[in-house]
């Protein structure tokens, strides 16, 4: 048999619109499908709890995808460095062939790789298969990289040439076989059943992103732009985690929401994700320190119950602890609401935004390094195009816009059902009795606290 081509699935766990495995393919050797679990090269940002949920099942359509193309999926377990040059001498392949990433251990190893595949003769080859632009691509009149995101936006909409077409899942595959673990081997499902609300509302893998994906398109993409900011209407796509295991590429998405009326706010909301890929691509530290120097001495309060109180979804503002439990139930929070609890853990309870995106990390389905940092530090006021310090959502009021009803909170804070709609979120105003908890610190309090603390920094600074 002639030696193979080695495709390194990462996160990009899919067929269409694949230009790794399309090159592979085309080049006309067997394919050699391989995935590589690696727990130490990204240390802190290995994968969450929800995320190997999402991983595991999304893992399992991969491998039967490939199986009816004629081919198989082999997972190997280690550090990729040494695991993909093991299975390139078992294999005796003479290329391999990856999409980029631009996480900034994912871009070191990746460097690193690349050279010791060429120190060998072997022939190693990465496409842009993850992103609409490359980070590089989209850069300012100066040759600078964007730190606003509405130029950058109008710098993407003046290159959309760049984009292309999209490519079509390959008919068949000339699989190479390789000895591998199976997904169960990897042990990502929990050992006590905390996922028992995940499977009622998500279908990891291709199928289930481009039905998302369809479904968005025929009925709620025609009211985004108004509707997505209220957590109980499914007005969201919810492509996130698809968007983030690579189930369907960005290119995808674009390509196929673009011609339908109503796609153009939704485009933007896929266009922030490339401009956090960008932050990160050019600010490696990103998800550690904050993108404004100034804010590394920020006068945290830090304070453990507050912090266990807002994980817990007991802060006793039923907005924030609606997010959070829907959070803790579904792996997933509406948009609008993470604003809300991100706004309030890090202003009204002056916790440090690394603990909400360390708390996000684990507990989201979707848990992306570049858009769970760029956005925890938006909320903060320390990143680029951040919120200006003195926007502090008010809970109270955010409730009422958004959740006028109540429908959202008595959904995923069942003991106020019973609370009339003008108290629903001021339960503590009700002379009835619930078994919710009173607010843990007042609203006009904690809002003056952030606002002297931002306005200390802000004075400082001059």
């Amino acid at each position: 048999m002639n030696a193979p081509v080695i495709v390194w699935f990462r996160h990009d766990l899919r067929l269409a619109d694949h230009p790794a495995l399309h090159a592979a393919v085309a080049a006309g050797s067997p394919v050699l499908c391989l995935y590589i679990h690696d727990d130490e090269t990204p240390e802190q940002w290995r994968a969450g709890a929800a995320s190997r949920w999402w991983l595991h099942h999304s893992l399992t359509k991969l491998g039967a995808a490939l199986e009816a193309k004629g081919a198989s999926l082999c997972i190997r377990q280690g550090r990729a460095e040494k695991v993909l040059m093991d299975v390139v001498l078992e294999s005796g392949a003479k290329a391999v062939h990856w999409n980029r990433a631009y996480e900034p251990y994912a871009v070191t190893r990746d460097t690193n790789i690349k050279a010791a595949l060429k120190s060998k003769s072997i022939d190693a080859q990465s496409f842009k298969g993850t992103v609409l632009f490359e980070p590089w691509e989209i850069k300012t009149g100066g040759g600078t990289p964007f730190r606003v995101f509405t130029p950058f936006y109008k710098a993407c909409l003046g290159n959309t040439n760049l984009i292309g077409g999209s490519l079509a899942a390959p008919k068949k595959i000339n699989g190479f076989a390789c000895a591998g673990l199976r997904v169960d081997d990897l042990k990502f499902l929990p050992s006590i059943p905390w996922d028992r609300g995940f499977a009622d509302v998500w279908e990891p893998g291709e199928h289930g992103a481009w039905t998302r994906l369809r479904d968005f398109i025929e009925g709620p993409m025609k009211g985004y732009k108004v509707q997505r900011d209220f957590p109980n209407i499914e007005a969201t796509s919810r492509l996130s985690a698809h968007l983030h295991f690579g189930e369907i590429s960005h290119r995808d998405v674009w390509n196929t929401a673009m011609p339908h009326g109503g796609s153009a706010p939704f485009l933007r909301e896929l266009a922030w994700r490339e401009f956090s890929i960008s932050l990160l691509h050019f600010n490696p530290a990103l998800p550690r320190e904050p993108l404004q120097p100034k804010f590394a001495n920020f006068p945290w309060v830090p304070n453990d119950a507050h912090l266990s109180a807002w994980k817990k979804g007991m802060t006793g503002f039923p907005i924030v602890d609606a997010g959070m439990k829907q959070l803790w139930q579904t792996g997933w929070m509406h948009n609008r609401v993470r604003m809300i609890v991100g706004s309030f853990l890090v202003k009204h309870l002056l916790q440090p935004w690394q603990e909400g995106e360390a708390w996000f990390w684990d507990t989201l389905v979707d848990a992306d390094l570049a858009n769970n940092a760029a956005s925890w530090q938006w909320i903060a006021g320390c990143g680029a195009d951040a919120a200006p310090y003195f926007r502090v959502f008010n809970p109270i009021l955010q409730g009422v816009k958004f959740d006028p009803e109540g429908l959202y909170v008595r959904h995923f804070v069942p003991e106020l059902r019973d609370v009339p709609t003008e108290y629903i979120h001021t339960p503590w105003e009700w002379v009835g009795k619930t078994a919710y908890p009173a607010p843990i610190v007042d609203h006009a309090a904690g809002r003056t606290r952030a606002l002297d603390a931002y306005a200390k920094l802000k004075n400082n600074e001059t």
